[in-house]
């Protein structure tokens, strides 16, 4: 399976403005793509292949004027951009034709320089780890790395990624095997809530750290400072990147607390089960910033990543099912029962219940009952897949030269049916004339 790994690097000025200039380039060699193709299938429906396509905005461009600076920038992180592009179109096509899960996916828009978050990416041709532990990018030097931790396996790709807050990280890519952990006998059902954030069926339960309130007073000061600054200066600049990083910090405390808790949960247990909670649902509602800051939906994605790699079990319970309703000792239906009710006796063998850890153990026993009866493998289609990296970033090229099909919803759009990619920015429409300068 592929992984990511993460780490901090620090480049040197110098080296910091090249990768600024590189981040302009690949922005504007996928800008001038998508316009591209946008005009040929506006024009006379049809679709630019993509060796075309890179000899148009790449080889040939690098030869007019208006864009003689594409040749000062690696080709390699200029031709991942166009592979993103193919993606993207894919991944709107596979959503709207149902063979893509999830979220609806839209049409591929415009980059922006003004994003605060920039990537790029690099194949094994366009970088090289040293002995001494730097990282050799093309055409911006050796970079040196925080390695937090060894990589386990030579990577086929690295993104260097620029966040709000003004840091950069580079992501390798690797294929490792999977490492089963020894089998153990306990199961446990999760019952994920925000007074407490999980009780378990075993009864044991896990605080809720709330780490977006703990440091609420210290964002509101940093959006005070903010608020005062002239849009434009250099001031405000700097405040916006301490309020990114205050975010940061935040983000990155609840990201360490998540990746303890599911571990040691993975090694403890053989089997989890969850219940499948409507977590948009209930981040639009008053406990909006409760919802967010639990970060739920990361808590099962760690489960449902690690039991794939090392041999465990992840259930899903599906939402519909009344765990909070049933007594876990007779199975008696005892109907809804508003939040503030937190104990409750049954009305039929009269036991007293803690709401929570009654819901525990009855999204356990449905778990078990589903595990049971599954034909083979998990109950939900997917719970045992991990978020593995994707194929674009493998340094795999997959082949775009045949046709793509073409759904009712694409032909109606105007675009043509491409491969899948990564998130793209949102941006306004460019100016397709080239300018004469190198982007920021």
């Amino acid at each position: 399976m592929h992984l990511r790994y993460s780490y901090r690097i620090y480049p040197t000025k110098g080296q910091r403005q090249s990768l600024a200039r590189t981040f302009g380039c690949a922005r504007v060699v996928y800008n001038d793509a998508l316009a591209l193709r946008k005009a040929a299938w506006k024009a006379d429906g049809s679709r630019i292949p993509t060796g075309a396509l890179a000899k148009s905005v790449i080889t040939e461009a690098k030869r007019t004027d208006a864009r003689s600076w594409l040749g000062s920038v690696s080709v390699d992180a200029l031709q991942s951009s166009l592979r993103d592009l193919d993606t993207a179109y894919r991944n709107f096509f596979d959503s709207v034709s149902g063979r893509r899960a999830g979220r609806p996916v839209g049409l591929p828009v415009f980059k922006s320089k003004r994003d605060a978050r920039q990537s790029l990416r690099f194949s094994r041709n366009g970088f090289r780890l040293w002995g001494n532990g730097k990282l050799n990018l093309a055409k911006i030097g050796d970079v040196r790395v925080k390695w937090s931790r060894a990589l386990p396996a030579d990577p086929s790709s690295v993104t260097v990624v620029l966040d709000a807050a003004g840091r950069y990280h580079a992501s390798f890519v690797v294929d490792v095997e999977p490492e089963h952990l020894p089998e153990v006998d306990a199961e446990v059902g999760i019952d994920l809530g925000l007074t407490t954030y999980a009780v378990l069926s075993d009864g044991s339960v896990i605080d809720n750290p709330r780490f977006l309130r703990k440091a609420e007073r210290k964002l509101k000061a940093a959006q005070r400072a903010l608020s005062r600054k002239a849009k434009g200066s250099k001031n405000r600049a700097k405040a916006r990147r301490k309020v990114a990083r205050a975010h940061a910090k935040v983000t990155d405390t609840r990201m360490d607390w998540l990746h303890k808790q599911t571990t040691r949960i993975i090694r403890e247990t053989q089997a989890v089960h969850l219940e499948d909670l409507n977590v948009r649902g209930l981040a639009r509602g008053r406990l909006a910033k409760s919802v967010h800051d639990a970060g739920w939906a990361a808590f099962r994605r760690l489960l449902e990543e690690k039991a794939a790699r090392y041999g465990r079990h992840v259930g899903i319970v599906p939402r519909t099912f009344p765990s909070s309703q049933l007594c876990s000792e007779c199975g008696h239906r005892d109907g809804p029962k508003p939040l503030a009710v937190r104990e409750w006796v049954c009305g039929a063998c009269g036991v007293l219940h803690d709401r929570d850890l009654n819901a525990a153990v009855n999204i356990l026993a449905a778990g078990q009952a589903d595990r049971q009866n599954a034909c083979g493998g998990p109950v939900s289609p997917g719970v045992a897949i991990p978020r593995r990296a994707r194929s674009v970033e493998t340094g795999t090229h997959r082949n775009t030269s045949g046709p793509g099909r073409r759904s009712r919803a694409a032909g109606a759009a105007g675009i043509p049916a491409l491969q899948r990619g990564e998130d793209v920015n949102n941006d306004n429409v460019i100016d397709l004339p080239p300018r004469g300068s190198p982007p920021s």
